[in-house]
């Protein structure tokens, strides 16, 4: 039996469990009107997630490795993301208990209205923010140290290829994976911090600007904002930083002029929400309040528009983050983006990717440029969940 055809036979059988579902609640809870309203889609989703949590038990008690001893990479990977799941959720119950119970009121206040989920955002940010901070000196060695054994496989037993001083191993040139992968929370992040920060000064200020004065200017900018987004912005990117490296006379010029050409590429998404939110609130009483009692160009962004931006200018701040940091590494991927010897998670994914090919032999080998791929992924996450919790605090949707 083919893969489609079982795919097939497991959706329509939970079609079938779906429809038989919502039926007994009618009749065993006197028709109710959870049930009785409930429409079929609904029921559906409640089957599909029942059928898949059946399926995940089901594949995580499937042996890891087989008859003749050889793992079994598929179960090996679904078993370390179901602990690192679990892991993931008692750390987050547990930071958000220890927040209610210590700080200022205030704090203390916050993390009693605060969902897990938000938690765990702010657990993860906290984490990324002590390693990119404090890399130095947690990092066993240095970002660019190299060392004689090349190819150190991960796990640390000399008898299979590894090296107790490099419990991750070492790349294709001897640096260990470990230090580079402490210090691609240095590089990664905070360049795609100062990126985002640069594009909302950017796009904001002009956004602002352009809702408050109109005429010229506005068509001017609105005109220059429209070309640029007619252009895929990663192409785009990619275009420049080809230009761009063939004037950088060194790798940290390369490294400038990406942060410059990203926050200029997305400033243009940040200036058209700017312009949008702005142009509403113009329009407001207290505007021409304001304006009747002389006050100036940067009292009416700053003081009057940007305070009522807020929450939607915070929501697209963490969206904007999440496509800079993606970005950035799609760049180092491509090998245009940050420049050796920098550490950085999209190179780290091209420069292992080859120890996917290892999975049948070595799971953990073949885990290697997952870490650093989950790296990138855990972190998008993360700023989502608490973008998402502020959006909520700060815009009443809470109410």
């Amino acid at each position: 039996m083919s893969v489609w055809t079982m795919i097939l036979i497991a959706l329509v059988a939970i079609a079938v469990a779906a429809w038989v579902g919502r039926f007994v609640g009618r009749r065993a809870t006197g028709n109710a009107p959870r049930f009785r309203d409930m429409p079929y889609a609904v029921a559906f989703g409640y089957a599909f997630v029942l059928a898949l949590l059946v399926w995940a038990v089901w594949y995580y008690l499937q042996p890891a490795v087989t008859e003749a001893g050889a793992p079994v990479a598929g179960v090996t990977f679904f078993r370390w993301a179901v602990h690192a799941l679990i892991v993931f959720a008692i750390a987050a119950f547990l930071f958000r208990l220890l927040g209610r119970h210590v700080g200022t009121s205030a704090t203390r206040k916050l993390f009693r209205h605060m969902p897990l989920t938000a938690a765990f955002g702010v657990l993860v940010i906290l984490v990324y923010a002590i390693l990119a901070i404090f890399a130095p000196l947690i990092a066993p060695y240095g970002q660019a140290v190299v060392f004689d054994q090349v190819n150190a496989l991960p796990g640390g037993n000399p008898a299979t290829g590894g090296n107790p001083a490099h419990p991750l191993g070492t790349d294709q040139i001897g640096r260990d994976l470990l230090s580079r992968l402490i210090y691609g929370a240095q590089n990664t992040v905070g360049i795609a911090f100062v990126t985002t920060l640069l594009a909302f000064v950017l796009g904001g200020s002009l956004g602002f600007l352009a809702a408050v004065l109109r005429g010229w200017f506005d068509q001017l900018m609105s005109r220059a904002v429209d070309v640029l987004m007619a252009i895929p912005s990663l192409i785009f990117a990619l275009l420049l930083m080809t230009i761009a490296s063939a004037w950088a006379t060194q790798s940290w010029m390369l490294t400038v002029y990406m942060v410059f050409i990203i926050a200029v590429i997305d400033s243009t998404r940040v200036f058209r929400l700017s312009r949008a939110v702005g142009m509403n609130i113009v329009v407001m009483d207290y505007i021409e309040a304001a304006k009747l009692r002389g006050e100036g160009l940067g009292y009416l962004i700053f003081r009057e528009i940007l305070p009522n931006a807020y929450a939607p200018l915070l929501a697209e701040f963490g969206l904007r983050f999440c496509f800079v940091f993606l970005t950035i590494a799609s760049l180092s991927f491509l090998g245009v983006g940050i420049q050796p010897p920098l550490a950085d998670w999209g190179t780290m994914v091209r420069d292992l990717a080859q120890f996917i090919n290892f999975a049948a032999f070595s799971p953990l080998t073949a885990a290697l440029p997952i870490m650093a791929a989950g790296a990138i992924a855990l972190l998008t996450v993360a700023v989502n969940f608490v973008v998402d919790w502020m959006l909520h605090r700060s815009s009443g949707l809470k109410e």
